[in-house]
């Protein structure tokens, strides 16, 4: 009884950090959404949002399968009272993620143009290309350093990194403006992408400042081939699916010049549906997201306990709270959502987008966490063809739709594909759990 108090209590103690930390970033990042639409206009945020595809994808190659590996090597080596083990996964890591990453910042820094040319069919984002290639090094680093703190259940690194991350790309971003207009210029999209540069190195500064010189000690082979067996798989998956959405996310402009738009109207309204009405649909991520890194080590360790009573628990409390969430959220969108659009950014279609997508939250939320729950079970193929099931459903609105009745199309694919996914991965944790009763 006590062991579980403990669970709760440091799950509760992380998911709170975290979710400080994300709501003072998100707040920052709300505010800075709205300056960006402000001085660099709906095509200009459309632009600048086409690149963050790109961004998915590398993170996905370089960091984001090692990060959860790290977690949950971490979280097994410290069960074992062998924290110099736990250091030694975080140092092999550390060092397959930046030769990752350096391989990538220069592939996309000499494919800049073709990438911009062929693959994102907008050539205005070569350069944002070359300066995002300065990011992936600093990421990987802190990455990797963020999933040794969460292997550990410790969130208060990985919260002091989220908050210098932004506050660094936010402050940066209007340093260069305030510079900009002191010589009677306005900022660049270009500006903008290097404000996302600032704010990686200072998250790996923070997280870098946080790590001692304690023993490390392990085998090279053996850590390293561990790390590789589960990371790759891992890795695969978050590079197919981002590579799915990324394609789902160019489809949307192209397929709206289909029904009818300019090219500079198609990025305009992409801009203020991803750039606008998305970062208030996301908000409260910042809460689901907390619980979703947590919930990875607490369901991997209790089922290498066969505590089948916690894992049900997890799943149950996890479906009870985003699902309440997620309506609490529609309900304040349908509200407010018309204020927040035409006053807030001053734009009457990001209202509609609000409201409309309103619908969606109870199942956005759910989605994110059940699939956390998967990765802690070790289980990742669920998330990889739930996910893609997901896409491919939203993906097939876009094509066939969105060229006879507009945006519309993508909106109704979203909130099918979101129903789809939640309904599916409830069905199959409940049929691995029946499945663990029974065995």
């Amino acid at each position: 009884m006590s062991k579980n108090l403990s669970v709760k209590r440091t799950l509760f103690t992380g998911t709170l950090l975290l979710t400080t930390a994300g709501i003072l970033s998100r707040f920052i990042g709300f505010f800075y959404k709205i300056f960006l639409s402000r001085t660099i206009g709906a095509e200009g945020l459309g632009i600048y949002q086409l690149i963050f595809p790109v961004m998915a994808l590398c993170f996905s190659l370089t960091s984001a399968g090692i990060q959860t590996s790290v977690s949950r090597f971490v979280s097994s080596e410290i069960g074992k009272q062998n924290p110099a083990g736990a250091r030694f996964y975080l140092l092999i890591g550390l060092i397959l993620s930046v030769c990752l990453s350096v391989f990538t910042g220069l592939f996309m820094w000499n494919h800049s143009e073709f990438i911009a040319g062929s693959f994102l069919q907008e050539t205005r984002c070569a350069p944002l290309i070359k300066i995002l290639s300065f990011c992936y090094v600093p990421c990987s680093i802190h990455s990797c350093i963020n999933g040794y703190y969460y292997g550990l259940k410790k969130a208060l690194v990985p919260s002091l990194s989220q908050l210098a991350e932004q506050s660094a790309r936010v402050g940066g971003v209007y340093l260069i403006y305030l510079v900009a207009q002191s010589n009677g210029r306005s900022i660049a999209i270009s500006d903008a992408v290097w404000g996302l540069v600032l704010g990686e190195f200072a998250g790996m500064l923070v997280s870098l400042s946080f790590i001692g010189f304690g023993a490390c000690k392990g085998n090279i082979r053996k850590t390293t081939w561990s790390l590789l067996t589960m990371s790759f798989p891992l890795t695969l998956n978050r590079l197919t699916l981002n590579l799915f959405t990324t394609i789902e996310n160019l489809l949307i402009p192209y397929q709206l010049k289909l029904f009818g738009y300019s090219s500079s109207d198609a990025l305009s309204i992409y801009g203020i549906l991803t750039g606008m009405a998305f970062a208030i649909i996301m908000f409260p991520t910042v809460l689901t997201n907390s619980i979703s890194v947590l919930l990875l080590p607490v369901v991997s360790e209790a089922q290498a306990k066969h505590n089948d009573r916690l894992i049900r628990e997890a799943i149950i409390k996890t479906t009870e709270s985003c699902l309440l969430l997620g309506l609490l959220c529609t309900i304040g969108l349908l509200v407010l959502g018309d204020f927040i659009g035409n006053f807030i950014f001053k734009n009457a279609l990001s209202a509609t987008f609000i409201v409309t997508m309103s619908w969606i939250c109870p199942f956005l939320y759910l989605g994110s966490t059940l699939n956390s729950i998967f990765h802690g079970l070790g289980k990742p193929g669920i998330t990889l063809f739930l996910n893609l099931f997901s896409c491919l459903i939203r993906i097939l609105f876009i094509i066939f739709l969105i060229p006879v009745i507009g945006i519309k199309g993508y909106l109704t694919g979203l909130l099918i594909s979101q129903i789809a996914l939640c309904v599916l991965a409830l069905l199959w944790l409940y049929r691995l759990m029946k499945k663990g009763s029974s065995g």
